[in-house]
């Protein structure tokens, strides 16, 4: 039977440097966190290096769902093992405090690197969409979809990595999802309302993609902000707002009009990710920063 968490979801552990959150791993510093869990960096004394714990909060520490969707990431990250992706060292739901253990990667969010630095410019964008589209086309691949990218899943660096299966799903079964999944304004209209189309499926990532691009190289989200505990449009503008206009010759136009693709409210109207990685494998040539496709 699933037990429901009744307490505040956010209260955490409060674990303070050099404590043991579990048997031979210690506590380094809080990184963040969501609604079900926080993020330490921590030190693993067997593999004598940092990695980061993810640990649901008290309040769902004994949630069986939590614990299920805890166990199904850890799953997935065992299962797919790719550069565009975080490696999986360890793995305990079952204790007093239900973790999955990640590989440490050293570099800021995408989030936190534009909020901090500023936008983009193309020279960087075209790159990052190459390798994104890259991770998004092997997992679409093996048959799974994120559901929830965004710039805060993205951590920076020489290969950036896409983090966070925690909503991941089987391609060919989102037509069993109830409910929202994913974060609300880098959810695709049809994650925002499942009924509008027959289903979730790979270019609901594209849509997430084209989110974070735009947010990425313009500081700014793409459509107005929604009002959480409202329903339909109120919740979800873009259900019914074109994304506002980017200035082209500021950010490049055919990077506003790849962004502008990918946001297409209609999916069939959308590029795959495999297209995606073609189109800025090509700018990135053009911008004179590599091509990795040989033909």
């Amino acid at each position: 039977m699933e037990t429901t968490a009744t307490v505040e979801p956010k209260t955490g552990w409060n674990l303070a440097p050099g404590q043991e959150i579990a048997p031979g791993r210690t506590a380094q510093a809080l990184l963040g966190g969501g609604e079900r869990y926080e993020a330490y960096v921590a030190f693993n004394e067997r593999l004598m290096m940092p990695t980061v714990l993810k640990v649901l909060r008290p309040a769902f520490a004994n949630d069986e769902h939590a614990r299920r969707s805890m166990a199904r990431e850890g799953e997935l990250l065992a299962r797919l093992q790719h550069p565009g992706l975080t490696r999986l060292f360890g793995i305990d739901v079952d204790g007093p405090r239900p973790f999955i253990e990640l590989e440490h990667v050293e570099g800021p969010r995408l989030s936190t690197l534009v909020r901090r630095h500023g936008r983009l410019n193309p020279e960087q964008a075209f790159p990052l969409g190459r390798q994104l589209a890259a991770t998004l086309h092997f997992l679409h691949a093996e048959g799974f979809l994120h559901l929830d990218v965004k710039p805060s899943n993205i951590i920076m660096g020489p290969v950036p990595r896409l983090i966070d299966l925690s909503v991941a799903r089987r391609d060919g079964r989102s037509h069993l999802i109830r409910g929202f999944i994913g974060t609300d304004a880098f959810m695709s209209p049809e994650q925002a309302d499942p009924a509008l189309w027959p289903t979730i499926g790979p270019k609901s990532d594209t849509w997430g993609l084209g989110a974070t691009f735009y947010f990425a190289v313009a500081k700014r989200l793409p459509h107005s902000t929604g009002r959480h505990r409202a329903t339909g449009k109120e919740r979800f503008p873009q259900l019914v707002e074109s994304p506002a206009p980017l200035e082209p010759l500021r950010h490049s136009p055919p990077l506003v009009d790849l962004i502008m693709q990918m946001l297409a409210r209609d999916p069939e109207l959308r590029p795959s990710v495999a297209e995606l990685f073609d189109r800025f494998d090509e700018l990135a040539e053009r911008a004179g920063v590599g091509k990795v496709r040989f033909r």
